[in-house]
């Protein structure tokens, strides 16, 4: 079927076909969740969604206006302008600032309006649940009429925030995938130097992808946060089944002894693939197995984005596989030409020479070690964008003006009277000044705040506490006070920004605001928020990374198991495989690279990468046993390390054009999987062999065969 001269035909159209759905079917814009992190039914958003349901208050964008005309009365003009246009955009329910309210007469509006710098005041947006992609774009259009040299403006907030990681997401999902594709195909022409390979190669692995994405759209799984990356993961995982099945094939055209590695007749070409197939399926098969079982683990997850990267890397697992074994043999079947005599017929080298190795790769992998424990699995939100950029000058700048990160605290009087009480609003004033004073707080709103603004009215002083907040919750009012009290009065809500630019724990952060809260004799009785959530993030990546690398060393350790046939083969294995997310996690430790959710599945990658290529080479490592050869470890390191060697250099390469993204979290992903497929490459090659020979009490399948 394979060495008919219209199977590799056929396969190109099956790949232009899959192309052609995709593009109909699929919609590769990635979706970012409002709370980006989480989806709404995700059960860290419980408390997020009891609040909203307590406090209705909609999201907010903030837009600080910098005069750069140094004319007052002009800036004034000019932010009226704005503000005005502001309010035609729809999806903005209303506006606030300086030519709206005088922050001069009133503390509200002082500390939403004001800044450190007197030369910049803030717009605040109220907005509707309009999607971000939809929303700002309107809102940057309204801006840019504006923008000029006498006006800056930098636009935050959450819904800001969240459309600017969405596109970058999808332009380093349409750049980067295709320029690592690319690249890939570049270097598999320069490994293999035969166009029948290259385009049997990137038509596999496209209709690997393709049919991934099929698949996964058919589950109802969109591209995601993290499954924006699921093309090139697929692509690697296809390439990486390729590679060993070519090497196989080469190396069986050389032992069928024809001329310079060509086969004639379609009988001995069949012949040939059929062998270098069955050389091949062992390994591929457990090494799919392993990847499969390590996406699968994170299907516990309960954060959707990961949820949804666990589905699609293990529909894309064994999509794979299927495709590598029916695609792409068609070309091996008949337009490759074998042009190494490699294999069996290369004399094997001999592992001694390298006493050293053993000695320096434990100690680099035990110095390495040591920085895992310092990884951070909580960047600054500022972190997703690239510090010498327009962007992260204009957030910061916001962030250090008064924070950027909301965070919500409910809290009640813990003799359960009711907010307005006097002895219970004199609780809520002094935690205000508290808040106010901590340095990763930046403007607090809070009942206190809205009452120092309505004794600003006339008369208004003369009225008590409970009155005013009924007032303030009135229609009259937009009912603005029922986002800080509720109608039963029994809970109040103190909205915080917080400040990315404070380099603290979150959690260290939150367990201080609740140190204050008790200290002004009140009971926290939810705390929510993005910062909040960002802090549950950072907690669940650093579970996830132990509980499912964990998980997946246990399960590998069983494939292991089945693989070498001995305990002793599989303890090896599971140690040098182990080594490679030490050495990831570890160099992140030392650098102090951040590891966020976009970065952390790149551990999962090396290690498929890695248990490809030991695989293979453990399988080989058998048969040569069995054959009889006395000495099958320098044997299998010779006819399977040149396809390890080139999986490693391949997806490095590719991975390595992620570096030149202009969005830091592709760029630490893109290093993460180069640092984790150079370690597994080397693990695999120079540490494994040395390892699994070392001499044992007794007989062992994986010990070195005395002639």
């Amino acid at each position: 079927m394979w060495t008919r001269r219209a199977a590799p035909w056929a396969a190109l159209g099956s790949a232009a076909a899959v192309v052609v759905a995709v593009a109909g079917l699929v919609d590769l814009s990635p979706r970012v969740e409002g709370e980006f992190f989480f989806a709404e039914d995700d059960p860290q958003m419980l408390s997020s969604r009891a609040v909203a349901e307590d406090f209705p208050s909609g999201s907010q964008l903030v837009l600080r206006v910098e005069d750069r005309g140094g004319d007052p009365d002009a800036y004034q003009r000019r932010v009226e302008v704005l503000t005005a246009d502001l309010l035609l955009v729809r999806g903005v329910e209303s506006a606030y600032s300086i030519s709206t309210n005088d922050p001069a007469r009133s503390p509200l509006y002082a500390r939403i309006l004001l800044t450190p710098d007197e030369a910049a005041t803030n717009v605040l947006l109220v907005v509707d649940d309009t999607d971000p992609e939809i929303l700002l774009p309107r809102v940057e259009a309204a801006v840019a009429a504006h923008q000029g040299p006498d006006l800056h403006i930098v636009v935050s907030g959450v819904p800001a925030i969240v459309e600017q990681i969405r596109r970058s997401l999808y332009r380093d999902l349409v750049v980067f995938s295709a320029a690592a594709v690319a690249v890939f195909a570049l270097l598999i022409g320069l490994v293999y130097r035969d166009v029948g390979v290259v385009v049997g190669t990137l038509a596999t692995c496209v209709t690997s992808v393709g049919a991934t994405l099929l698949l996964v759209r058919s589950m109802d799984v969109g591209i995601g946060l993290l499954t924006a990356n699921l093309v090139t993961i697929v692509f690697v995982l296809t390439l990486s089944h390729v590679v060993f099945l070519s090497a196989n094939w080469r190396r069986a055209s050389a032992l069928r002894g024809s001329e310079e590695g060509a086969v004639a007749s379609n009988e001995a070409r069949a012949v040939v693939l059929r062998d270098a197939m069955r050389a091949t399926w062992e390994g591929s098969f457990w090494s799919m197995a392993t990847t499969f079982l390590g996406f699968a683990s994170l299907l516990v997850a309960t954060a959707r984005p990961l949820r949804e990267l666990g589905i699609a890397g293990s529909v894309g697992a064994l999509t794979a596989l299927v495709v590598s074994y029916t695609v792409y043999p068609a070309f091996l079947g008949t337009w490759a030409r074998a042009r190494s005599a490699g294999g069996e017929r290369q004399s094997a080298r001999p592992l001694g020479g390298g006493r050293w190795i053993l000695p320096v790769a434990g100690l680099g992998v035990a110095v390495l070690a040591a920085g895992v424990p310092r990884v951070d699995t909580d960047p600054s939100l500022l972190s997703y964008f690239a510090e010498e950029s327009e962007l992260y000058e204009g957030l910061a700048r916001i962030d250090a003006d008064g924070g950027s990160s909301p965070l919500d605290i409910v809290v009640r009087d813990p003799d359960g009277q009711a907010i307005s009480a006097r002895p219970v609003f004199t609780k809520l004033e002094a935690l205000q000044a508290s808040l106010e004073g901590d340095s990763a707080v930046g403007v607090v709103l809070s009942p206190t705040v809205l009452i120092e603004h309505a004794r600003t009215i006339p008369l208004a002083g003369l009225l008590p506490v409970g009155m005013l907040l009924d007032i303030a919750s009135s229609d009259a009012l937009d009912r603005v006070g029922r986002g800080f009290v509720r109608p039963e009065r029994d809970r109040a809500r103190f909205a915080l920004r917080m400040r990315e630019t404070i380099d603290e724990d979150r959690t260290e952060v939150m367990r201080r605001l609740r140190g204050q809260v008790e200290a002004a004799g009140l009971e926290t009785a939810v705390m929510a928020g993005l910062y909040d959530l960002q802090a549950q993030l950072g907690r669940l990546i650093a579970s996830s990374l132990r509980i499912g690398i964990g998980g997946l060393l246990l399960l590998f350790f069983g494939v292991a198991l089945v693989v070498g046939r001995s305990f002793r083969a599989a303890a090896t294995l599971w140690i040098c495989l182990a080594a490679v997310p030490v050495v990831i996690l570890g160099a992140f430790g030392h650098a102090g690279i951040a590891v966020d959710i976009i970065t952390s599945p790149a551990a999962n990658i090396a290690l498929a990468i890695g248990a490809d290529s030991m695989i293979h080479l453990v399988v080989r490592v058998r048969r040569l046993t069995a054959a009889g050869d006395p000495a099958p470890w320098a044997g299998a390191v010779t006819q399977v390390g040149p396809a390890v060697l080139a999986a490693a250099l391949i997806v490095s390469a590719g991975f390595g054009i992620f570096v030149l993204s202009s969005f830091p979290p592709t760029q630490r992903f893109g290093v993460a999987v180069i640092v984790g497929a150079l370690s597994a490459g080397a693990v695999a090659l120079l540490v494994l062999p040395r390892l699994a020979c070392l001499r044992s009490g007794g007989a062992d399948r994986l010990s070195p065969v005395q002639s």
